[in-house]
């Protein structure tokens, strides 16, 4: 092939390179979020995304199942500081994968994952015509996702679990105190092994909390109904509440009412500076309706 044909081929080649950066995902898009927003914004989108998209609440729709998969993808890398500026400078793709050559749209000047500079296409010249060319490194291993469910006690208090992957290995997972449904652990370097020589993939562990029947939880905050006796709302005194810390003895006011609420200080979720409290809601119940002397006194 002749320069000029040689150099027509490149001209193509960068043609379908565009082509194929614009097919390329926009993980901002994906979450429905700008460039410039902030962690919290983006943490936010992501959570209303998965709520929105979960399999377990639009079971069989696979719609919905991809387009959960595609915000988890997408806050795996936007989520983290590191990879969100990776990915803003070009160094990795829409599946947090190193690219071949730099650039925000796959090929293009700057500096790359590879750590050179300039058009790759020169590189290619370079190389035929007497000048050295560099590879990219080795791939890291694929990423293996498992799906992962915990007690709602394990979201408030945080937790270390050992649990047993596929391939039978047990892992000895720490559960942070504050982690939702739909969150995603990553365990480093757990996943599958590199063909390449690199470094194997990681393990990423999509968290579903189960319900519990007593408590529910708004925000770092923990409620729940205690039921009260009629004599001890009557004239006050003590009723034992179940926290996920264990339980406590709760002090009930002197005429207290159904609908009372009292406040359990830092017996919410155990984020370090970011403590909730448990709110107990008073149901007060009557312990035998047909107590004859509880008759006279409602007769008056």
């Amino acid at each position: 092939m002749g320069f000029h044909s040689f150099a027509t081929a490149l001209s193509v080649l960068r043609n379908e390179s565009g082509t194929h950066a614009a097919m390329s995902k926009d993980l901002y898009k994906t979450l429905g979020v700008s460039r410039t927003a902030s962690d919290d914004e983006i943490r936010r989108a992501y959570k209303r995304k998965a709520k929105e998209s979960h399999p377990d609440l639009h079971p069989g729709d696979a719609k919905k199942a991809e387009t959960f998969k595609s915000a988890s993808t997408a806050y795996e890398i936007l989520g983290d500081k590191q990879k969100r500026a990776q990915y803003d400078r070009g160094e990795i793709d829409s599946d947090g994968n190193p690219r071949g050559f730099g650039g925000h749209q796959g090929f293009g000047g700057g500096q790359t994952a590879g750590g050179f500079q300039g058009d790759p296409f020169e590189e290619i010249l370079s190389g035929m015509f007497g000048g050295g060319r560099r590879r990219p490194g080795p791939r890291k291993g694929n990423d293996i996702r498992y799906r992962v469910e915990i007690a709602f006690e394990d979201t408030v208090t945080g937790a270390r679990r050992e649990m047993t992957v596929a391939d039978g290995r047990a892992l000895n997972v720490s559960i942070p105190a504050g982690i939702e449904t739909g969150q995603t652990l990553r365990l480093k370097s757990q996943g599958k092994p590199s063909k390449g020589g690199g470094p194997p993939g990681d393990a990423l562990l999509e968290i579903i909390v189960r319900p519990s029947k007593i408590w529910t939880r708004d925000g770092n905050d923990i409620r729940m109904t205690v039921p009260v006796p009629l004599k001890t709302a009557i004239l006050g005194g003590q009723v034992e509440v179940n926290t996920p810390m264990g339980s406590i003895a709760l002090k009930i006011p002197e005429g207290s009412n159904s609908g009372a609420v009292l406040r359990l200080r830092s017996k919410g979720v155990q984020i370090p500076g970011k403590t909730g409290h448990l709110y107990a809601r008073l149901e007060i119940q009557i312990e035998n309706p047909k107590d004859p002397g509880l008759r006279d006194w409602a007769r008056g």
